[in-house]
Protein backbone atom coordinates (compact mmCIF):
# COMPACT_ATOMS: atom_id res chain seq x y z
CA UNK A 1 0.00 0.00 0.00
CA UNK A 2 3.07 1.98 0.53
CA UNK A 3 3.85 4.98 -1.52
CA UNK A 4 4.46 5.75 -5.26
CA UNK A 5 4.54 3.05 -7.96
CA UNK A 6 6.83 2.62 -10.86
CA UNK A 7 4.04 1.66 -13.19
CA UNK A 8 2.25 4.24 -14.90
CA UNK A 9 -1.17 4.16 -14.23
CA UNK A 10 -3.62 3.14 -16.43
CA UNK A 11 -6.07 5.61 -16.86
CA UNK A 12 -5.03 9.02 -18.05
CA UNK A 13 -6.77 12.26 -19.47
CA UNK A 14 -10.15 11.74 -20.72
CA UNK A 15 -10.36 8.33 -18.62
CA UNK A 16 -8.71 9.43 -15.49
CA UNK A 17 -12.56 10.55 -14.05
CA UNK A 18 -13.85 6.97 -14.55
CA UNK A 19 -14.11 6.70 -11.25
CA UNK A 20 -17.34 8.59 -11.80
CA UNK A 21 -18.39 5.60 -13.72
CA UNK A 22 -17.87 3.25 -10.99
CA UNK A 23 -19.64 -0.83 -11.54
CA UNK A 24 -22.67 0.41 -9.70
CA UNK A 25 -23.05 2.94 -12.38
CA UNK A 26 -23.93 0.59 -14.57
CA UNK A 27 -27.14 -0.45 -12.84
CA UNK A 28 -28.82 2.61 -13.72
CA UNK A 29 -30.54 3.21 -16.79
CA UNK A 30 -29.14 5.25 -19.60
CA UNK A 31 -30.95 8.19 -20.12
CA UNK A 32 -31.23 10.87 -22.95
CA UNK A 33 -32.62 13.49 -24.16
CA UNK A 34 -32.89 17.42 -23.73
CA UNK A 35 -31.24 18.10 -20.08
CA UNK A 36 -31.85 21.54 -18.65
CA UNK A 37 -29.43 22.56 -15.33
CA UNK A 38 -30.96 25.72 -13.50
CA UNK A 39 -28.60 27.17 -11.00
CA UNK A 40 -31.18 29.08 -8.73
CA UNK A 41 -29.07 31.71 -6.90
CA UNK A 42 -26.77 32.19 -9.68
CA UNK A 43 -25.16 35.60 -8.53
CA UNK A 44 -23.94 33.85 -5.10
CA UNK A 45 -21.02 32.58 -3.86
CA UNK A 46 -21.54 29.11 -3.61
CA UNK A 47 -23.10 29.03 -7.43
CA UNK A 48 -19.80 31.00 -9.10
CA UNK A 49 -17.48 28.85 -6.40
CA UNK A 50 -18.77 25.52 -6.25
CA UNK A 51 -21.87 24.62 -8.71
CA UNK A 52 -20.53 26.21 -11.88
CA UNK A 53 -17.02 25.01 -11.47
CA UNK A 54 -19.11 21.23 -11.09
CA UNK A 55 -20.51 21.31 -14.42
CA UNK A 56 -18.52 22.45 -16.04
CA UNK A 57 -15.62 19.44 -14.77
CA UNK A 58 -18.46 17.21 -15.60
CA UNK A 59 -18.56 18.96 -18.87
CA UNK A 60 -14.75 18.61 -19.37
CA UNK A 61 -15.21 14.96 -18.87
CA UNK A 62 -17.79 14.18 -20.97
CA UNK A 63 -20.48 13.65 -18.71
CA UNK A 64 -22.55 16.50 -19.75
CA UNK A 65 -22.68 16.59 -23.94
CA UNK A 66 -22.72 20.18 -25.77
CA UNK A 67 -25.66 18.77 -27.83
CA UNK A 68 -27.73 17.35 -24.85
CA UNK A 69 -27.85 20.06 -22.24
CA UNK A 70 -28.40 24.00 -21.73
CA UNK A 71 -27.57 25.33 -18.28
CA UNK A 72 -29.99 28.33 -16.54
CA UNK A 73 -28.90 30.39 -14.29
CA UNK A 74 -32.06 32.86 -12.01
CA UNK A 75 -31.12 35.59 -9.41
CA UNK A 76 -32.34 38.30 -8.63
CA UNK A 77 -29.63 40.39 -9.62
CA UNK A 78 -29.80 42.24 -13.09
CA UNK A 79 -27.62 40.64 -15.32
CA UNK A 80 -27.41 39.69 -19.03
CA UNK A 81 -26.21 36.25 -20.22
CA UNK A 82 -22.79 37.63 -20.64
CA UNK A 83 -22.82 39.16 -17.46
CA UNK A 84 -23.20 35.79 -15.73
CA UNK A 85 -20.99 34.02 -17.94
CA UNK A 86 -17.89 36.82 -17.08
CA UNK A 87 -19.07 36.59 -13.48
CA UNK A 88 -17.67 32.89 -13.46
CA UNK A 89 -15.22 32.65 -16.02
CA UNK A 90 -12.54 33.02 -13.25
CA UNK A 91 -13.56 30.17 -11.51
CA UNK A 92 -13.54 27.50 -14.38
CA UNK A 93 -9.51 26.39 -14.34
CA UNK A 94 -8.24 23.85 -16.53
CA UNK A 95 -9.23 24.03 -19.94
CA UNK A 96 -8.61 25.88 -23.48
CA UNK A 97 -10.03 29.04 -23.92
CA UNK A 98 -11.54 27.04 -26.96
CA UNK A 99 -13.45 24.45 -24.26
CA UNK A 100 -14.15 27.15 -22.14
CA UNK A 101 -16.17 29.59 -24.29
CA UNK A 102 -18.12 26.32 -25.60
CA UNK A 103 -19.29 25.51 -22.25
CA UNK A 104 -20.09 29.65 -21.25
CA UNK A 105 -22.02 29.28 -24.38
CA UNK A 106 -24.45 26.81 -23.04
CA UNK A 107 -25.54 29.17 -19.57
CA UNK A 108 -28.10 31.60 -20.50
CA UNK A 109 -29.46 33.81 -17.25
CA UNK A 110 -32.89 34.83 -16.52
CA UNK A 111 -33.83 37.40 -13.70
CA UNK A 112 -36.86 37.27 -11.23
CA UNK A 113 -37.86 37.05 -7.24
CA UNK A 114 -38.06 34.00 -5.35
CA UNK A 115 -41.33 34.56 -4.38
CA UNK A 116 -43.23 35.78 -7.35
CA UNK A 117 -44.53 33.36 -10.86
CA UNK A 118 -43.07 36.11 -13.56
CA UNK A 119 -39.79 35.68 -13.17
CA UNK A 120 -40.38 31.46 -12.90
CA UNK A 121 -43.04 31.56 -15.47
CA UNK A 122 -40.48 33.54 -18.05
CA UNK A 123 -37.63 30.91 -16.85
CA UNK A 124 -40.04 28.46 -17.55
CA UNK A 125 -40.58 29.86 -21.34
CA UNK A 126 -37.11 29.86 -21.24
CA UNK A 127 -36.05 26.12 -20.60
CA UNK A 128 -39.41 25.48 -23.10
CA UNK A 129 -38.13 27.32 -25.71
CA UNK A 130 -34.51 25.00 -25.17
CA UNK A 131 -36.06 22.17 -25.58
CA UNK A 132 -37.97 22.71 -28.35
CA UNK A 133 -35.23 23.66 -30.76
CA UNK A 134 -33.82 20.55 -30.12
CA UNK A 135 -34.19 17.03 -32.43
CA UNK A 136 -35.02 15.55 -29.41
CA UNK A 137 -36.17 11.81 -30.75
CA UNK A 138 -36.86 10.62 -27.39
CA UNK A 139 -38.85 13.28 -26.52
CA UNK A 140 -37.73 12.99 -22.86
CA UNK A 141 -37.28 16.37 -21.19
CA UNK A 142 -35.23 16.60 -18.06
CA UNK A 143 -34.98 19.16 -15.72
CA UNK A 144 -32.28 19.44 -12.39
CA UNK A 145 -33.32 22.45 -10.29
CA UNK A 146 -30.04 23.17 -7.95
CA UNK A 147 -31.01 25.62 -5.19
CA UNK A 148 -27.85 27.38 -4.33
CA UNK A 149 -29.33 29.81 -1.77
CA UNK A 150 -30.31 29.78 1.71
CA UNK A 151 -32.86 27.36 3.26
CA UNK A 152 -35.29 30.12 4.46
CA UNK A 153 -36.42 30.44 0.86
CA UNK A 154 -36.49 26.90 -0.23
CA UNK A 155 -40.18 26.72 -0.06
CA UNK A 156 -41.70 29.47 -1.66
CA UNK A 157 -38.85 28.93 -4.69
CA UNK A 158 -39.94 24.83 -4.57
CA UNK A 159 -43.37 26.47 -4.47
CA UNK A 160 -42.87 28.31 -7.83
CA UNK A 161 -41.15 25.44 -9.47
CA UNK A 162 -44.11 23.01 -8.69
CA UNK A 163 -46.31 26.11 -9.73
CA UNK A 164 -44.55 27.23 -13.31
CA UNK A 165 -41.12 24.81 -13.98
CA UNK A 166 -42.44 21.17 -13.88
CA UNK A 167 -41.30 18.69 -16.45
CA UNK A 168 -44.24 19.10 -19.02
CA UNK A 169 -46.57 15.77 -18.57
CA UNK A 170 -46.93 15.66 -22.58
CA UNK A 171 -43.28 14.57 -22.48
CA UNK A 172 -41.57 11.35 -20.43
CA UNK A 173 -38.55 12.78 -18.24
CA UNK A 174 -38.41 13.94 -14.79
CA UNK A 175 -37.83 17.14 -12.03
CA UNK A 176 -35.32 17.08 -9.40
CA UNK A 177 -34.37 19.03 -6.82
CA UNK A 178 -31.42 19.65 -5.06
CA UNK A 179 -31.49 21.37 -1.45
CA UNK A 180 -28.16 22.39 -0.01
CA UNK A 181 -27.35 22.13 4.09
CA UNK A 182 -28.25 23.00 6.41
CA UNK A 183 -31.89 21.21 6.47
CA UNK A 184 -33.38 22.80 9.81
CA UNK A 185 -31.49 24.13 12.70
CA UNK A 186 -33.14 21.26 15.04
CA UNK A 187 -35.65 18.25 14.77
CA UNK A 188 -39.22 20.49 14.31
CA UNK A 189 -37.51 23.20 11.40
CA UNK A 190 -36.14 20.41 10.14
CA UNK A 191 -39.92 18.39 9.89
CA UNK A 192 -41.45 21.73 8.69
CA UNK A 193 -38.90 21.54 6.36
CA UNK A 194 -39.88 18.27 5.11
CA UNK A 195 -42.88 18.73 5.24
CA UNK A 196 -43.64 21.90 3.60
CA UNK A 197 -40.84 20.34 0.29
CA UNK A 198 -42.83 16.80 1.05
CA UNK A 199 -46.22 18.57 -0.11
CA UNK A 200 -44.49 19.27 -3.27
CA UNK A 201 -42.55 16.77 -3.98
CA UNK A 202 -41.88 12.82 -4.07
CA UNK A 203 -38.72 11.68 -1.86
CA UNK A 204 -37.69 10.63 -4.84
CA UNK A 205 -37.26 14.15 -6.53
CA UNK A 206 -35.59 15.42 -3.60
CA UNK A 207 -31.95 15.36 -2.93
CA UNK A 208 -30.47 16.44 0.05
CA UNK A 209 -26.82 17.23 -0.58
CA UNK A 210 -24.20 17.02 1.79
CA UNK A 211 -20.71 17.64 0.50
CA UNK A 212 -18.91 14.75 2.33
CA UNK A 213 -20.80 12.09 0.97
CA UNK A 214 -19.65 13.17 -2.46
CA UNK A 215 -15.89 12.96 -1.26
CA UNK A 216 -13.39 10.17 -2.43
CA UNK A 217 -12.51 8.63 0.26
CA UNK A 218 -15.74 8.43 2.11
CA UNK A 219 -17.12 6.61 -0.75
CA UNK A 220 -14.43 4.24 -0.37
CA UNK A 221 -15.64 3.09 3.34
CA UNK A 222 -18.09 0.94 2.00
CA UNK A 223 -15.71 -0.99 -0.45
CA UNK A 224 -12.98 -0.87 2.26
CA UNK A 225 -15.37 -2.56 5.20
CA UNK A 226 -17.21 -5.07 3.00
CA UNK A 227 -14.87 -6.20 0.18
CA UNK A 228 -11.91 -6.67 2.57
CA UNK A 229 -11.34 -10.03 4.63
CA UNK A 230 -9.13 -7.89 6.72
CA UNK A 231 -11.37 -6.00 8.66
CA UNK A 232 -14.63 -7.91 8.33
CA UNK A 233 -13.33 -9.99 11.47
CA UNK A 234 -11.87 -6.91 13.59
CA UNK A 235 -14.82 -4.18 13.50
CA UNK A 236 -16.87 -4.65 16.27
CA UNK A 237 -16.36 -4.08 20.50
CA UNK A 238 -13.95 -6.36 20.85
CA UNK A 239 -11.14 -5.55 18.97
CA UNK A 240 -12.05 -1.32 18.27
CA UNK A 241 -11.11 0.56 21.61
CA UNK A 242 -12.80 4.13 20.20
CA UNK A 243 -14.03 5.74 16.84
CA UNK A 244 -13.48 9.02 15.48
CA UNK A 245 -16.59 9.78 12.84
CA UNK A 246 -19.72 7.32 12.67
CA UNK A 247 -22.31 6.63 10.03
CA UNK A 248 -20.57 5.18 7.26
CA UNK A 249 -18.16 3.77 9.74
CA UNK A 250 -21.10 1.94 12.05
CA UNK A 251 -23.75 1.10 9.35
CA UNK A 252 -24.86 -3.05 9.10
CA UNK A 253 -23.83 -4.63 5.48
CA UNK A 254 -26.22 -3.88 3.46
CA UNK A 255 -28.46 -6.12 1.43
CA UNK A 256 -27.17 -4.73 -2.22
CA UNK A 257 -25.31 -1.88 -3.78
CA UNK A 258 -29.12 -0.03 -4.51
CA UNK A 259 -29.19 3.58 -2.83
CA UNK A 260 -31.87 2.39 -0.33
CA UNK A 261 -30.39 -0.57 0.91
CA UNK A 262 -27.26 1.08 1.63
CA UNK A 263 -29.80 4.40 3.44
CA UNK A 264 -31.79 1.65 5.32
CA UNK A 265 -28.88 0.74 7.56
CA UNK A 266 -27.51 4.23 7.87
CA UNK A 267 -30.79 4.91 9.32
CA UNK A 268 -30.88 1.71 11.50
CA UNK A 269 -27.53 2.75 13.23
CA UNK A 270 -28.79 6.37 13.63
CA UNK A 271 -31.67 4.66 15.51
CA UNK A 272 -30.05 3.03 17.57
CA UNK A 273 -27.90 5.75 19.08
CA UNK A 274 -28.59 6.73 22.99
CA UNK A 275 -29.13 9.79 24.14
CA UNK A 276 -26.13 12.27 24.89
CA UNK A 277 -24.73 12.67 28.58
CA UNK A 278 -23.73 15.91 29.31
CA UNK A 279 -20.68 14.56 30.90
CA UNK A 280 -19.99 13.05 27.38
CA UNK A 281 -19.93 16.74 25.92
CA UNK A 282 -17.31 19.53 25.85
CA UNK A 283 -18.09 22.27 24.04
CA UNK A 284 -15.82 25.69 23.27
CA UNK A 285 -15.08 29.02 22.37
CA UNK A 286 -11.72 30.72 21.21
CA UNK A 287 -10.77 33.49 22.62
CA UNK A 288 -11.42 36.83 20.50
CA UNK A 289 -14.40 35.89 19.95
CA UNK A 290 -16.10 38.07 21.46
CA UNK A 291 -13.95 40.39 19.71
CA UNK A 292 -16.43 40.98 17.23
CA UNK A 293 -18.77 43.95 17.86
CA UNK A 294 -22.19 41.70 16.86
CA UNK A 295 -21.02 39.22 19.37
CA UNK A 296 -23.16 39.50 22.62
CA UNK A 297 -20.65 39.72 25.56
CA UNK A 298 -22.37 36.72 27.48
CA UNK A 299 -22.74 34.67 24.55
CA UNK A 300 -22.10 31.14 24.98
CA UNK A 301 -21.64 29.93 20.72
CA UNK A 302 -19.84 27.16 20.68
CA UNK A 303 -17.06 27.26 18.45
CA UNK A 304 -15.89 23.79 19.22
CA UNK A 305 -17.88 20.93 19.85
CA UNK A 306 -16.65 17.33 20.97
CA UNK A 307 -19.66 14.89 21.84
CA UNK A 308 -19.59 11.33 22.26
CA UNK A 309 -22.11 8.71 20.69
CA UNK A 310 -22.94 5.40 22.12
CA UNK A 311 -24.81 2.83 19.61
CA UNK A 312 -26.63 0.30 21.57
CA UNK A 313 -26.27 -3.21 19.51
CA UNK A 314 -24.58 -6.01 19.66
CA UNK A 315 -21.18 -5.07 17.24
CA UNK A 316 -20.87 -1.65 19.14
CA UNK A 317 -21.95 -2.05 22.78
CA UNK A 318 -19.32 -0.07 25.11
CA UNK A 319 -17.23 1.46 22.29
CA UNK A 320 -17.38 5.28 22.00
CA UNK A 321 -17.56 7.40 18.97
CA UNK A 322 -16.34 10.50 19.19
CA UNK A 323 -17.34 13.35 17.46
CA UNK A 324 -15.01 16.85 17.08
CA UNK A 325 -15.02 19.95 15.17
CA UNK A 326 -14.03 23.47 16.01
CA UNK A 327 -12.84 26.84 14.21
CA UNK A 328 -9.45 28.24 14.96
CA UNK A 329 -7.56 25.24 15.55
CA UNK A 330 -3.99 24.31 15.02
CA UNK A 331 -4.80 22.67 11.72
CA UNK A 332 -7.47 22.51 9.33
CA UNK A 333 -8.28 18.76 8.34
CA UNK A 334 -11.21 16.18 8.03
CA UNK A 335 -10.51 12.84 9.18
CA UNK A 336 -11.56 9.56 10.24
CA UNK A 337 -9.90 7.74 13.46
CA UNK A 338 -10.20 4.25 14.02
CA UNK A 339 -8.32 3.15 17.04
CA UNK A 340 -7.73 -0.58 18.08
CA UNK A 341 -7.30 -2.09 21.42
CA UNK A 342 -3.73 -3.28 23.24
CA UNK A 343 -2.27 -6.16 22.11
CA UNK A 344 -2.45 -8.27 24.51
CA UNK A 345 0.84 -9.23 26.43
CA UNK A 346 3.22 -6.42 25.58
CA UNK A 347 6.21 -8.23 25.15
CA UNK A 348 8.05 -5.47 23.30
CA UNK A 349 6.99 -3.14 26.02
CA UNK A 350 5.92 -0.84 23.15
CA UNK A 351 2.21 0.23 24.62
CA UNK A 352 3.62 3.75 25.31
CA UNK A 353 4.28 4.01 22.27
CA UNK A 354 0.73 3.91 21.04
CA UNK A 355 -1.94 2.03 19.32
CA UNK A 356 -2.82 0.50 15.98
CA UNK A 357 -5.12 2.71 14.13
CA UNK A 358 -6.87 2.96 10.89
CA UNK A 359 -6.92 6.46 9.17
CA UNK A 360 -9.15 8.18 6.64
CA UNK A 361 -8.01 11.22 5.76
CA UNK A 362 -10.71 13.23 3.48
CA UNK A 363 -8.94 16.66 2.95
CA UNK A 364 -6.29 17.91 2.99
CA UNK A 365 -4.05 15.38 0.73
CA UNK A 366 -6.62 12.73 0.60
CA UNK A 367 -5.09 9.08 2.02
CA UNK A 368 -5.53 6.07 4.12
CA UNK A 369 -2.86 4.77 6.25
CA UNK A 370 -2.60 1.80 8.67
CA UNK A 371 -0.45 3.24 12.37
CA UNK A 372 1.24 -0.18 12.99
CA UNK A 373 4.11 -0.90 15.58
CA UNK A 374 7.17 -2.06 13.74
CA UNK A 375 10.78 -3.10 14.77
CA UNK A 376 13.12 0.10 14.21
CA UNK A 377 16.12 -0.80 11.94
CA UNK A 378 19.15 -1.85 13.73
CA UNK A 379 21.06 -3.96 16.04
CA UNK A 380 18.81 -3.72 18.87
CA UNK A 381 14.81 -5.02 19.42
CA UNK A 382 13.74 -1.57 19.51
CA UNK A 383 10.27 -0.52 18.14
CA UNK A 384 8.91 2.13 17.15
CA UNK A 385 5.21 3.48 15.22
CA UNK A 386 5.08 3.69 11.22
CA UNK A 387 2.60 3.04 8.57
CA UNK A 388 1.59 1.23 5.74
CA UNK A 389 0.23 4.33 3.43
CA UNK A 390 -2.09 4.73 0.47
CA UNK A 391 -1.68 8.45 -0.50
CA UNK A 392 -4.09 9.05 -3.40
CA UNK A 393 -1.33 11.86 -4.57
CA UNK A 394 1.44 9.44 -4.83
CA UNK A 395 -0.41 6.21 -5.94
CA UNK A 396 -3.02 7.77 -8.62
CA UNK A 397 -0.39 10.33 -9.80
CA UNK A 398 -1.99 10.47 -12.81
CA UNK A 399 -6.08 10.41 -11.96
CA UNK A 400 -7.85 13.88 -10.74
CA UNK A 401 -9.59 13.00 -7.95
CA UNK A 402 -13.57 14.54 -9.17
CA UNK A 403 -14.78 16.96 -6.45
CA UNK A 404 -17.46 16.11 -3.75
CA UNK A 405 -19.68 18.09 -6.11
CA UNK A 406 -19.34 16.64 -9.80
CA UNK A 407 -20.06 13.10 -8.28
CA UNK A 408 -22.91 14.19 -6.33
CA UNK A 409 -24.67 16.90 -9.28
CA UNK A 410 -23.84 13.18 -11.61
CA UNK A 411 -25.58 11.59 -9.51
CA UNK A 412 -28.69 13.30 -9.36
CA UNK A 413 -28.56 13.31 -13.03
CA UNK A 414 -28.44 9.37 -12.91
CA UNK A 415 -30.95 9.24 -10.04
CA UNK A 416 -28.92 7.80 -8.06
CA UNK A 417 -29.66 8.43 -4.68
CA UNK A 418 -27.22 6.82 -2.36
CA UNK A 419 -25.09 9.42 -1.10
CA UNK A 420 -27.78 11.74 -0.49
CA UNK A 421 -29.82 11.92 3.16
CA UNK A 422 -33.57 10.72 3.06
CA UNK A 423 -36.02 12.53 5.14
CA UNK A 424 -35.98 9.18 7.39
CA UNK A 425 -32.88 9.49 7.78
CA UNK A 426 -32.38 13.65 9.00
CA UNK A 427 -34.82 12.90 11.04
CA UNK A 428 -33.22 10.10 12.92
CA UNK A 429 -29.72 12.85 12.93
CA UNK A 430 -32.00 15.28 14.63
CA UNK A 431 -33.74 12.85 16.99
CA UNK A 432 -29.95 12.35 18.41
CA UNK A 433 -28.89 16.17 18.57
CA UNK A 434 -31.68 18.78 18.98
CA UNK A 435 -32.16 17.81 23.56
CA UNK A 436 -28.51 18.46 23.03
CA UNK A 437 -29.16 21.85 21.09
CA UNK A 438 -32.05 23.06 23.09
CA UNK A 439 -29.80 22.20 26.35
CA UNK A 440 -27.07 24.71 25.11
CA UNK A 441 -29.63 27.47 24.55
CA UNK A 442 -30.26 27.49 27.61
CA UNK A 443 -27.14 27.62 29.31
CA UNK A 444 -27.58 24.41 30.67
CA UNK A 445 -23.77 23.17 29.12
CA UNK A 446 -21.42 26.23 29.16
CA UNK A 447 -18.98 27.06 26.83
CA UNK A 448 -14.84 26.86 27.93
CA UNK A 449 -12.22 28.95 26.60
CA UNK A 450 -9.44 27.86 24.23
CA UNK A 451 -6.74 29.22 22.39
CA UNK A 452 -6.69 30.40 18.49
CA UNK A 453 -4.37 27.68 16.85
CA UNK A 454 -4.66 24.71 19.63
CA UNK A 455 -5.95 21.13 19.32
CA UNK A 456 -8.95 22.83 21.25
CA UNK A 457 -10.43 22.93 24.86
CA UNK A 458 -7.82 20.75 27.17
CA UNK A 459 -11.41 19.48 28.85
CA UNK A 460 -11.76 18.03 24.99
CA UNK A 461 -8.57 15.94 25.11
CA UNK A 462 -9.11 14.86 28.92
CA UNK A 463 -12.37 13.42 27.89
CA UNK A 464 -10.81 11.21 24.72
CA UNK A 465 -8.87 9.83 27.43
CA UNK A 466 -11.71 9.45 29.64
CA UNK A 467 -13.69 7.29 26.53
CA UNK A 468 -10.07 5.30 26.44
CA UNK A 469 -8.44 7.27 23.16
CA UNK A 470 -4.82 6.72 23.88
CA UNK A 471 -3.09 9.71 21.79
CA UNK A 472 -0.07 9.06 19.84
CA UNK A 473 3.59 11.54 21.25
CA UNK A 474 6.38 11.76 19.12
CA UNK A 475 4.89 10.40 15.61
CA UNK A 476 3.05 12.85 13.18
CA UNK A 477 2.07 11.24 9.47
CA UNK A 478 3.69 12.96 7.06
CA UNK A 479 2.32 12.50 3.30
CA UNK A 480 4.96 11.51 1.33
CA UNK A 481 5.97 13.84 -1.46
CA UNK A 482 7.72 12.67 -5.04
CA UNK A 483 10.69 14.12 -4.12
CA UNK A 484 11.45 10.88 -1.51
CA UNK A 485 11.70 8.77 -4.06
Amino acid sequence: MSGGSSESSPLSGQNSFSSLSSFKDLELSSESGCLSIVVLGASGDLAKKKTFPALFHLFQQGFLQAGEVHIFGYARSNLSDDGLRERIRGYLNGASDEHLSQFLQLIKYVSGSYDSGEGFELLNNTISDYETSKNNESGSYRRLFYLALPPSVYPSVCKMIRSYCMNPSSHTGWTRVIVEKPFGKDLDSSEKLSAELGKLFEEDQLYRIDHYLGKELVQNLLVLRFANRLFLPLWNHDNIANVQVFCLVAMEKPVSLKPEHIRDEKVKVLQSVEPIQHEEVVIGQYDGYKDDPTVPDESNTPTYASVVLRVHNERWEGVPFILKAGKALNSRKAEIRVQFKDAPGDIFRCKKQGRNEFVIRLQPSEAMYMKLTVKKPGLEMATEQSELDLSYGMRYQDVKIPEAYERLILDTIRGDQQHFVRRDELRAAWEIFTPLLHDIDAGKLKSVSYKPGTRGPQEADEMSRRMGYVQTHGYIWVPPILAKF
